[in-house]
This record gives structure tokens, C-alpha cells and sequence, in this order.
């Protein structure tokens, strides 16, 4: 007898459907042909204990599956489930005519009970897509899948429960998520708030400056002056996410099985890898590619402390992803796309000892070492952040008053009324929401300087030798100071303050 039953295999952020042909017959084997994986391949003995242990068995016949598009390679154990049910359905086992209807996906223990999956929300968003009734999956899974409305979702713990409702013996009902109600449960209290930062009013001043437009920084200054503090708050000044913001970071996480029994995600993620880190991990890859850290930090903030400590290529592979806000990997048999929106915010050192530049805590460091500490950070990647800024130790008198600082929550309000504007300023460009995504073309567009502020620019890129891009980091960076303050114009104060913000383009840093 020959059955169809229906599964998924995602690859990148978005979900294909399998239809996996399940054929019994006279003679005795087992045969899964359709480009599976180890992983699939050894299902017939996890999928084998499951059923015996639950009453059913493996018919002692002829068991040939295909897995269909066949030139599609399948990777995973989620297809366990699957092939469970359309087993039983082929070998007369169990009478489930709807199970056509249904997207079936789980990993089983030899119990028969769940283990959970990988991609469930971008699995149900092309369940929904293609027409499918409803969604079985493991119960771990459901709130993320849950978030599509329109497919009716199960979240199951055991093969019983499946094979029950295919049998009308259940009582198993779909999981249904308020979605608005899901994304509208925010902290109203940060974690990490700005009021609880002691002085440094010039670097908070930066912070909101770079959430405000969605610009890179870099944080300069020795140890112990509170670079990883002020990184760790940034996130609690970001404007809310949008729906479709939220949608996308779950779908990336849900892909990378980081969910974790978490729905729709509400809250900026914030990733702070280690620096031993590897290429692939950082921008995503493998046998079988996974999202790296800066796809995990898509519409959020990707923190690298202690900058000049990652290896140079590990740095040097981000260059095209920070340009083109995603990354391509490619294979010899298929190429996958995942998006890297992020902010990058790092940190650094100003020498290998950590004091260049501390009046009261004279360097250590020869030119020599300084060069070679400095020169395995690129002067491309340093291009690319927008802003460069010195942090100092705080001072006694600082550290000691009890009085509160402003408040993430109030800092907040301004970054949102700035992104406002920039919203409505790029609501015919698709692809530009805020100005660290403008292209040349718009900063020419929506950067127009007047007489003293191209004078005051042009003085600064000949005594500081700076590049194009950093011409265009300046304008960027100006034009969210403006929004800021709510000026359409820029003004030569804008273009000022903005040229302070890179500190490493200045004589004395960089050679």
C-alpha cells in the first residue's frame, strides 16, 4: 500500500515542504532513499523501539520511502514522526486518511515520546502558505508555531496522542497565541538601565546618538572605565521591535533551536561572543549551515569585546555582512541566505597595557607594541563604524553620588521620536529604515550641507586624513544628531559633533 505523509526541511529562514511516500509490500528490507542524512537514515531503529514500546510494530515486509524532491538533501532526526505515521498508515496499522492534511514533524525517543525541532515558526508560516490544515509537532515547539494564525497547531508529547487523533479517540486540541498580546508583553523595566550608570554623560550622550540612527561604535578606554557596562545597557534604549522585526529575529532563532519554549520574540537580542570565536560560528556555515552570531543578532546588538583580541580573519568576514546587512553561504549544491541587520558595538583597549593616553596611569607600551596591537584591527572594518569614542575611568565624586541617572526608559522616548522621523523620511525606500543604512545617493540627497559646515568638514578630512567613507560615516552620524534635535537641516554644531566621534582616525592612534 502506498501513503503519503508530509513533512519540512528548512533551509536558511524559510521552510520547503517534503512529501515523503511511504510503499509496503511483499519481501522483507528497509529502504529510505531521497538524499537522507545519517541522522534519518538511523530512524528506522528509533521509530522501530517507539512503536513496539506503544503497542504497534515494524511490518516484517518490504518498506521502501522516498523522500520527495529527491535531488533535495534532508538533514535532522525531526522526520522521525513523519515516517512513523506513514508507516503505520501504509501497513493498515492505524486509519488516517486525513493525515495527507497535516504538516508531521518530531523527533521520537525510543519511548515514543518528543524531542523538540528546529524551524517550527518558518515551518508553519509555508504550512499556512501551502494550504495544510494543521501542524503536528513537539510540544516544546508550539508557542513559536503557534504564533501563525490560520493553521491550526498540536503540540504533542507522545506518538499516541497523533495516532489518537488521526483515530478520533483523542481530545486533542490546537494551541491558539493571542499574537498581539504575545508581542506586546514588553519589560517596562530593563535588566540593564542607564540610570544605574554612574557620570559618563559624554559616552550616553554617543549611546543614544548610535540607537537613534542605527550606527556601529566603538568603545575606546582601559580597563575597569566601564566599556562592557554601557555595551550591556544600549538594547534598553532601542525602539521597540516592529511585528515584522519580531517575526524575522524568531524565525532566525527558531532555525538555530535557541527558542527554548519562548514565542514570539519582543525584545532586542543582545550577543556578546567570545573573542576565541570561529569564522563560522560568527557568520554562520557548517556541513549543514546554521545562522552565526551576527544572524542571531539580526535587529539587535552584536557586542565584540576587546576588539583587537579576535583574530584577524574572524573580523575580516564581517566587512561584507555589516555593508550588505546579510550573509551568503554558499555550498556546491545550494547557497543559503541569512539576514545580519545588527548594530555593532565593540570594545577595545587603547594599548596592550590599557592606559595609552590615561594621564594617571602612564603606558607601558612601545610604539612598536602599539602598532602591532592597533594594526590587527583593519582601517576597512574601522571605516564601517560610524563612531569612535574615548571612555574614561569615573571619578571618585561621580561613583559616590547617589543621585539616579536618566532613565533607559526616558532616553528611550528621544531614540524613538528620532527614528520617527527617519521613518517617515525613507517610507518610499524599501530597503532603508534608518540612516545608517542610507547609500551614498541618499546622504547626497538628505545631507546637503550649507557654506560653513562643508568648510568646517573639509578641514577635519585634510588634517585627519580621513577616507570617503568616513567622509559619509560623518554625514550619517550628523544627520541623526540633527533628527535628534528635530532640525531638518544640518548645521555646522551637527557636522562638529559629529567629527569628535572618530577618535581613531586622529594622529596618535592608528600610526
Amino acid at each position: 500500500m502506498l501513503v503519503k505523509v508530509f513533512g519540512s526541511a528548512v533551509f536558511g529562514v524559510e521552510a520547503t515542504t517534503i512529501t515523503i511516500e511511504v510503499n509496503i509490500d511483499k519481501g522483507i528490507g528497509y529502504h529510505l532513499v531521497g538524499l537522507p542524512d545519517n541522522a534519518i537514515k538511523e530512524s528506522s531503529y528509533r521509530i522501530a523501539a517507539a512503536l513496539k514500546n506503544n503497542g504497534y510494530a515494524l511490518p516484517g515486509k518490504k518498506i521502501t520511502i522516498n523522500m520527495a524532491p529527491a535531488d533535495l538533501r534532508k538533514e535532522g532526526s525531526a522526520y522521525d514522526l513523519t515516517l512513523a505515521i506513514g508507516i503505520l498508515v501504509a501497513s493498515g496499522q492505524i486509519q488516517a486518511e486525513e493525515s495527507a492534511n497535516f504538516i508531521i514533524m518530531g523527533e521520537l525517543s525510543l519511548d515514543g515520546s518528543l524531542q523538540p525541532i528546529r524551524g517550527a515558526l518558518s515551518i508553519a508560516i509555508k504550512a499556512k502558505e501551502e494550504g495544510f490544515k494543521g501542524f503536528f509537532l513537539p510540544k516544546q515547539n508550539v508557542k513559536e508555531a503557534a504564533i501563525v494564525e490560520g493553521l491550526a497547531v498540536f503540540g504533542v508529547e507522545n506518538v499516541q496522542e497523533v495516532i489518537d487523533f488521526f483515530e478520533g479517540k483523542g481530545s486533542l486540541e490546537p494551541t491558539t497565541i493571542d499574537m498581539q498580546t504575545e508581542f506586546h508583553k514588553a519589560l517596562d523595566f530593563p535588566e540593564h538601565d542607564f540610570s544605574d550608570v554612574k557620570g559618563q554623560e559624554s559616552i550616553k550622550r554617543c549611546m543614544e546618538i548610535a540607537a537613534a540612527g542605527g550606527h556601529n561604535i566603538i568603545l575606546i578606554g582601559p580597563p575597569g572605565s566601564g566599556k562592557t557596562m554601557l555595551a550591556k545597557r544600549l538594547p534598553s534604549i532601542l525602539p521597540p521591535m516592529t511585528m515584522r522585526e519580531s517575526l524575522e529575529t524568531t524565525k532566525i532563532h527558531s532555525v538555530a533551536g535557541k527558542l527554548k519554549e519562548v514565542g514570539l520574540m519582543n525584545q532586542r537580542p543582545f550577543r556578546s561572543p567570545h573573542h576565541t570565536i570561529s569564522n563560522v560560528a560568527l557568520v554562520g556555515g557548517g556541513s549543514y549551515p546554521q545562522p552565526g552570531e551576527i544572524s542571531m543578532a539580526h535587529n539587535g546588538v552584536l557586542f565584540l569585546d576587546e576588539l583587537p583580541e579576535f583574530k584577524r580573519e574572524v573580523l575580516e568576514v564581517m566587512r561584507q555582512p555589516l555593508e550588505d546587512r546579510e550573509v551568503t553561504i554558499s555550498r556546491a549544491k545550494f547557497t543559503v541566505t541569512y539576514p545580519s541587520s545588527f548594530m555593532l558595538v565593540a570594545s577595545m583597549n587603547p594599548s596592550p597595557s590599557g592606559f595609552f593616553n590615561d594621564p594617571n596611569s602612564p603606558s607601558t607600551s612601545s610604539p612598536n607594541e602599539m602598532q602591532r596591537y592597533l594594526s590587527k584591527i583593519s582601517g576597512p572594518l574601522l571605516d564601517r563604524i560610524d563612531i569612535h569614542i574615548e571612555v574614561t575611568p569615573v571619578p571618585f565624586e561621580k561613583l559616590s553620588d547617589t543621585r539616579k541617572s536618566e532613565s533607559s526608559v526616558a532616553i528611550r522616548e528621544r531614540v524613538t521620536q528620532a527614528r520617527a522621523i527617519q521613518s517617515k523620511r525613507f517610507e518610499a525606500i524599501a530597503s532603508v529604515n534608518y540612516n545608517a543604512q542610507m547609500s551614498t545617493k541618499l546622504i547626497r540627497e538628505f545631507c546637503a550641507l550649507d557654506d560653513v559646515s562643508l568648510q568646517l568638514l573639509k578641514t577635519a578630512m585634510e588634517r585627519l586624513n580621513l577616507s570617503a567613507r568616513a567622509y559619509d560615516r560623518i554625514l550619517k552620524v550628523s544627520r541623526t544628531i540633527a533628527d535628534l534635535e528635530c532640525s531638518e537641516k544640518l548645521q555646522s554644531n551637527h557636522i562638529a559633533e559629529a567629527i569628535q566621534y572618530r577618535s581613531l582616525d586622529r594622529e596618535g592612534w592608528l600610526g
